[in-house]
């Protein structure tokens, strides 16, 4: 009968007329899910458009090869010139090959702490919006911070835009490297203070509680073990 109680009373919890939002909906979250999955899908056509490049290259490789035996001697020194200039192009190609993969791991792992931020930023002000124990203004500050944090991982998202951007541009190997650990940086800094600033937001409702049962359940909503 108790278990029964406390079920009804964390669903009172929940579906309870929310403060008024200080602030609008706060767009960065949407702008932010959708850029991630450009640069990610931009990434991975960017890897296959190197890859099957490499492979013509390895076609026609092939077919030079495969007319070696038909060629008469004057025509060798031909032969032996387009094969070098095949041979320094593939081998380019590959390098640049390897390079985007590699790169590709990197800003992938960026892309996805990108995406924890948000959905962590959804679920937890979905709470804290309903949590009676937060005023007005309370909720109106915690808006403001979650919307800096945002913005800032907007930031790091175009960053990442930027470096699949430059792979047509003359951008050297240097100056990518530098874009992708900054983004990287700024990102892991955001998923961290949003972490801290959740949890802080999460014992102060429970520092709140009026009583044995509004604890447990806050403890209940929250997980605060």
């Amino acid at each position: 009968m108790a278990r029964k109680l406390f079920l009804l009373m964390l669903v009172f919890f929940l579906a309870a007329t929310p403060l008024k939002e200080a602030h609008a909906a706060i767009p960065w979250a949407e702008i932010i899910k959708q850029a991630v999955k450009r640069v990610v899908r931009a990434f991975d056509l960017l890897v296959q458009r190197r890859q099957n490049r490499q492979i013509r290259l390895q076609n026609a490789q092939k077919a030079l090869e495969n007319t070696m035996a038909k060629l008469k001697l004057d025509e060798i020194e031909d032969w032996v010139k387009k094969q070098r200039d095949l041979y320094r192009e593939y081998y380019q190609e590959l390098k640049k090959v390897k390079a985007v993969v590699s790169y590709y791991f990197r800003v992938k792992a960026i892309a996805d702490r990108q995406a924890q931020i948000v959905k962590q930023y959804q679920t937890a002000w979905a709470l804290f919006k309903n949590d009676k124990h937060f005023t007005a203004s309370e909720l109106s500050q915690i808006s403001t911070v979650y919307e800096g944090m945002l913005e800032e991982t907007a930031r790091s998202v175009e960053l990442l835009e930027l470096v699949v951007k430059s792979f047509a541009t003359e951008m050297t190997d240097v100056k990518r490297l530098e874009i992708i650990e900054h983004a990287g940086k700024a990102t892991d800094q955001v998923y961290d203070e949003l972490n801290s600033f959740n949890q802080e937001n999460k014992l102060l409702s429970l520092s709140r509680a009026r009583n044995e049962f509004d604890a447990k359940v806050v403890k209940e909503l929250y997980g605060i073990q």
